[in-house]
């Protein structure tokens, strides 16, 4: 079960994930209770296909058609030495946050992007301005990729690439082998550019929430 003020789907969701050791009703009850507690929308994540989905859905709950990031994802996968070019740079750049989390930082957001293994916050600027930024941390041999935004001015440049690029060579520096990373299956442009770097689809997910709250 995990809460963050409401910054990021993942971080303000309860992982269906194997036996939870009590009937999934039961378990469902307690992901609402724990939601209640922390003042964020009771919310299952639930691996497409997996067990629980079906008893998931048979205890009342939906998948949550609204959720900003959109109602199904995909978890991709691909090895960073197809792609690796350059070695990023970490640099915990205000321009870095409010590129990726918005003009008003909280604490939330800061313990969310800034742990989970070893971080690199990697980011490319031009006359001091970030514009584009990426996070990536290495658990393990596995490289986590997330928050790639490129400011609208600067698009179709190729930038995305060249830091994803960059951020892939930090990777291998640090022990990690391959990348994970998580897309909605709306944002085709990031997955044909994720496709091109040689990550190909590992599994997907949605969020469930009660049917009636």
């Amino acid at each position: 079960m995990r809460a963050a003020e409401g910054f990021t789907g993942r971080a303000n969701s309860t992982l269906t994930c194997g036996d939870p050791g009590v009937p999934i009703p039961e378990a469902l009850r307690a992901v609402q209770a724990f939601a209640r507690d922390h003042g964020i929308k009771p919310t299952a994540h639930v691996v497409n296909g997996s067990s629980p989905e079906a008893a998931v859905e048979a205890a009342g709950w939906r998948v949550d058609l609204d959720h900003p990031g959109g109602a199904e994802s995909l978890v991709m996968t691909g090895p960073l030495e197809k792609f690796a070019e350059g070695v990023a740079e970490s640099r915990d750049l205000p321009g870095w946050w409010e590129l990726t989390a918005g003009s008003e930082v909280t604490a939330a957001q800061r313990h969310v992007l800034g742990s989970g293994g070893n971080v690199c916050f990697a980011s490319l600027t031009v006359e001091g301005t970030v514009i584009a930024a990426v996070r990536g941390a290495v658990v393990e041999d596995v490289l986590h990729v997330a928050r790639l935004a490129v400011r609208p001015s600067h698009r179709r440049q190729g930038l995305a690439r060249r830091l994803m690029g960059e951020l892939a060579g930090w990777g291998l520096e640090q022990g990690a082998t391959t990348c994970a990373l998580q897309v909605a299956e709306h944002n085709e442009p990031a997955i044909r550019l994720y496709e091109e770097l040689g990550c190909s689809e590992h599994h997907r997910y949605r969020y469930w929430i009660p049917a009636v709250s």
